[in-house]
């Protein structure tokens, strides 16, 4: 796991106008706590923060840096603005080499599952127990070949070494199914057609009869234009 140095500096302006000044400046507004300490105001370098979640997933463990002494830090919650997308705050834990913690770790899916298996996913992220240094950016589950029914569950997942599945080892991850016949589609139209009220026009095929007197027939204009000069 990777570990990303930060260079905080202290934070004595607080309230909107003080956040804004402080997002001008290319840093993030922080609050760093945990292990009974006072919470620390404190600001990030925005783009290093940036760079850190980027290359080292929301479990990025990062070296914080302030007035000379470094810190331990997980990323607990980050505030972005909906629309441009920045960061606009974030609370850090402190943590210690050696020390468990609980995280949320994403489920990152490879392969292509059977024929005619459609994969309908349950769980994006799965919580773990695990060495603070060494949490995982992400758990692999590998779907190629699985059919309908071959469900994946919590407990099925292949945990890092020395990780703790807190997450119900039963509750449904990916689960597996078939993919419908195009009867069961045409059934499925037809019944959501009737419950609209919409009805369907009969399509009858021409009789064998009605064929056979439809090619012998003679147009009504065939005496017209024989050529015969009166």
């Amino acid at each position: 796991m990777a570990d990303f140095r930060l260079v905080a500096e202290s934070r004595t302006e607080f309230g909107k106008g003080g956040a804004r000044r402080t997002r001008r400046a290319g840093r993030i507004p922080a609050v760093l706590y945990g292990h009974g300490q006072d919470v620390v105001h404190l600001s990030l370098p925005a783009r290093e923060f940036a760079a850190a979640l980027r290359n080292g997933g929301a479990n990025a463990l990062l070296t914080v840096v302030l007035d000379g002494k470094e810190e331990l830090a997980l990323t607990k919650a980050v505030q972005r603005d909906p629309l441009t997308r920045q960061h606009e705050h974030v609370d850090l834990l402190l943590v210690r080499r050696g020390e468990r913690t609980t995280v949320e770790v994403p489920i990152v899916v490879v392969g292509e599952p059977g024929i005619d298996s459609i994969p309908n996913h349950q769980l994006n992220t799965v919580a773990i127990e695990a060495d603070a240094t060494k949490l995982p950016e992400a758990i692999e589950v590998d779907i190629t070949g699985r059919t309908a029914g071959q469900n994946i569950a919590a407990g099925d997942l292949v945990l890092p070494s020395g990780a703790t599945l807190i997450t119900d080892a039963e509750a449904l991850v990916i689960g597996f199914l078939g993919a419908p016949t195009a009867e069961a589609l045409e059934a499925e139209l037809a019944e959501a057609e009737a419950e609209a009220g919409i009805e369907r026009e009969e399509h009858t095929e021409p009789t064998e009869e009605a064929t056979s007197e439809t090619d012998g027939a003679v147009p009504a204009d065939a005496g017209e234009n024989t050529g015969v000069q009166p």
